[in-house]
């Protein structure tokens, strides 16, 4: 049944991007870090860049979602942040504060001494849109994205027609903390002997338990997306450094309230990992900024909810 199930997602993935010219490269952004990026669709079409989340890769910017930007007449590129994916690993830098520390001085929004911040991860991105030709684009952030999506908007706004920011936070005091329950498989990675199939379940686990109860992705699809993301790069590493970046930037209102593009924002009611206050924050902190709150949405997209969400992107890109 798995093995059929699996099969078929990949057919289904094939399909979708069958017809899809996708130009793949990797772009210097300074500071010795390189970013794995997929670039598609008219190169003369308004871009539309797309910035993932804490241990995500690019695939997790699903075809089906990128597919419906192309249709509506977009560039679409997608990327890996660094230390995640095919883009550089941070290799030799540590975490040597104590995660809890970090986690009390986050929920206060303040800063931690750590490898890199997300305003590092936001000069990442302005940096491929540089080596891209860019001078401006759409930008949407999902989760850790739309934190560097904050920070990338807020400190060059004249880079960006737009801005959608999905299920993310300002990091400012006093927020609703994440459910425990979602947190501890990302602060528990496998052990390091860990078999290929323990650490793809794992992965798959991890996504289940903070996905929406309401619009729940199958088993059989988590590892089918788990395996392909481990098949193309498995680097737990980078998942602690970018999650110390996130608990160690501190506040960012000092960016989101500098964002002057048309914004939307977009929250699950149902997000156990970044709760629903903080999609509020983020849109109480941009003028103008239009939220949406999609009942039963957990921490991910499901595909039965892509009208709503890619709708209330073109919307604030039609604003634009």
């Amino acid at each position: 049944m798995h093995e059929a199930r699996a099969g078929q997602h990949d057919r289904d993935a094939r399909e979708a991007d069958s017809d899809v010219e996708i130009r793949r490269g990797t772009a210097p952004v300074g500071r010795g870090v390189e970013l794995a990026y997929e670039d598609m669709g008219d190169l003369d079409a308004p871009p539309v860049l797309l910035v993932m989340g804490l241990g995500c890769q690019l695939l997790t910017w699903s075809m089906p979602f990128c597919r419906r930007l192309l249709d509506a007449g977009h560039r679409v590129i997608r990327f890996d942040n660094r230390d995640i994916g095919l883009s550089t690993k941070m290799t030799g830098e540590r975490v040597t504060s104590n995660v809890l520390l970090r986690l009390v001085r986050h929920e206060l929004g303040q800063p931690s001494s750590v490898p890199y911040t997300i305003v590092d991860m936001a000069d990442d991105t302005i940096g491929l849109m540089d080596h891209l030709g860019l001078e401006r684009a759409h930008i949407v952030g999902a989760s850790m994205g739309g934190m560097i999506t904050q920070v990338a908007a807020g400190s060059h706004p004249e880079r960006f027609d737009s801005v959608t920011i999905i299920f993310s936070s300002t990091n400012q005091p006093f927020l609703r903390p994440p459910d425990l329950r979602a947190l501890a498989p990302l602060l528990k990675p496998p052990p390091k002997n860990a078999t290929r199939k323990q650490i793809i379940e794992h992965q798959a686990t991890t996504f289940q338990t903070i996905g929406g109860k309401q619009y729940a992705t199958t088993w059989e699809e988590r590892i089918a997306d788990a395996t392909a993301a481990y098949d193309r790069s498995y680097h737990p590493a980078g998942i602690v450094r970018q999650f110390a970046a996130i608990t160690g930037t501190g506040s960012l209102l000092k960016y989101t309230r500098r964002i002057t593009a048309p914004t939307a924002v977009i929250h699950g009611t149902a997000d156990p990992l970044v709760p629903p206050m903080c999609g509020k924050a983020v849109a109480k902190a941009i003028p103008g900024a239009r939220l949406t709150l999609l009942d039963g949405m957990g921490h991910d997209i499901p595909n039965e909810l892509l009208d709503e969400v890619i709708g209330a992107i073109t919307d604030v890109i039609a604003r634009a």
